[in-house]
C-alpha cells in the first residue's frame, strides 16, 4: 500500500491569499501547501481518503485519483470536510461510507443538511453513509498486550485503527494503516493513544509552526512526541507560512537531536505502508 499526501498546508493553505511573504511568493512547489490531506492507495486498487477539504477536487485531478472506496474523516472543522460534496464523482453506484468521531458525524449532518433530505432529481449530490466510530473502536490494549489487534474498523477491506488525539479541546482523530500512523490538527496525545501507536514505521504528525499554537503541536512539540512513539522516519504536516519546506530542513538540521529522520511533508510525497 502506499500513502501519499494531497495537502500538507494549514487552514488558510500556503500561499496564503494576498500574502507576499517569501514562502508564499516561492517559486519551489513543495511551498505550494494545499489543505492538509492523503490518500490511501491499497494493493487491491481501492482507495481511501483522509479529509476532504476545500481542494479535494483540485487534489484529486492532480493525484489522477480515478476511483475512491472510503473515507475517513479526523475532524469537521471547514479545512477537513467542506470538500465532501466533490466525493459525488464516486458515489454513482455505490453510498460512499464516511467514518468519523460520533461528534463528528452529528457536525456532517447539520452542515451538508442538503445531502440526507429527500430532494427533486438534477442538482447532484454525494450519496454518503456515515458510520460513526465507536469507544470499541478506538480501544487501547491493556497494559502489557502490546497493540490491539481487536481495535480498530475495516474500511474499503483495510483494517484501520483510529487513534484518538486533542485538537485543544476538541476530540479528534488520527489514523492508522498498518506500520504508518497519520496524526493531524492536534496538540495533545492522550496516553491510552500510545499503546495504539506501538510499532509505527512511519509517524506524519502535525507541526504547524516553530512558535507554540494553542492547538496545533509547534516543531519541538512534535519532535517530543516522535521521540516518544518511536518510528523510524517522521514527517511534519499542517505546515504554515513561517518556513520554506527548505528552511523547515534547516531548522531540523539544526534542532533535531531524536536521531529520527525527520522532515517535512510536501503535496505529493509518497510513503509506502506495510501490513
Amino acid at each position: 500500500m502506499e500513502l501519499e499526501i494531497l495537502g500538507s498546508g494549514t487552514s488558510h493553505g500556503v500561499p496564503v491569499i494576498g500574502c507576499q511573504c517569501p514562502v508564499c511568493a516561492s517559486s519551489d512547489p513543495r511551498d505550494n501547501r494545499m489543505r492538509a490531506s492523503a490518500i490511501v492507495r491499497c494493493d487491491d486498487g481501492k482507495a481511501i481518503l483522509i479529509d476532504a477539504g476545500p481542494e479535494f477536487r483540485v487534489q484529486a485531478l492532480r493525484a489522477r485519483l480515478n476511483r475512491l472506496d472510503a473515507v475517513l474523516i479526523t475532524h469537521s472543522h471547514a479545512d477537513h470536510i467542506h470538500g465532501l460534496d466533490d466525493v459525488r464523482i464516486f458515489t454513482t453506484k455505490a453510498d460512499m461510507p464516511v467514518y468519523a468521531e460520533t461528534a463528528c458525524i452529528e457536525e456532517i449532518r447539520e452542515r451538508f443538511a442538503y445531502i440526507f433530505r429527500q430532494t427533486q432529481e438534477g442538482g447532484g449530490k454525494p450519496h454518503l453513509e456515515l458510520f460513526p466510530v465507536s469507544a470499541e473502536d478506538r480501544m487501547a490494549p491493556a497494559k502489557g498486550e502490546g497493540r490491539a489487534e481487536n481495535a480498530g474498523i475495516t474500511a474499503a477491506g483495510v483494517r484501520v485503527v483510529p487513534i484518538p488525539l486533542f485538537h485543544g479541546s476538541i476530540p479528534v482523530l488520527g489514523w492508522r494503516i498498518g506500520d504508518t500512523a497519520y496524526l493531524t490538527d492536534c496538540n495533545m496525545i492522550p496516553e491510552a493513544s500510545f499503546a495504539l501507536l506501538s510499532g509505527v514505521r512511519n509517524l506524519i504528525i502535525d507541526a504547524l509552526r516553530v512558535r507554540e499554537h494553542s492547538t496545533h503541536f509547534s516543531f519541538m512539540g512534535a519532535i517530543r512526541q516522535i521521540e516518544r512513539i518511536g518510528p523510524e522516519n517522521a514527517w511534519f504536516t499542517h505546515l504554515c507560512h513561517d518556513f520554506t519546506h527548505e528552511g523547515i530542513k534547516d531548522w531540523l538540521r539544526e534542532h533535531n537531536h531524536s536521531g529520527k529522520k525527520i522532515e517535512p511533508a510536501h503535496d505529493g510525497l509518497r510513503i509506502t505502508i506495510e501490513p
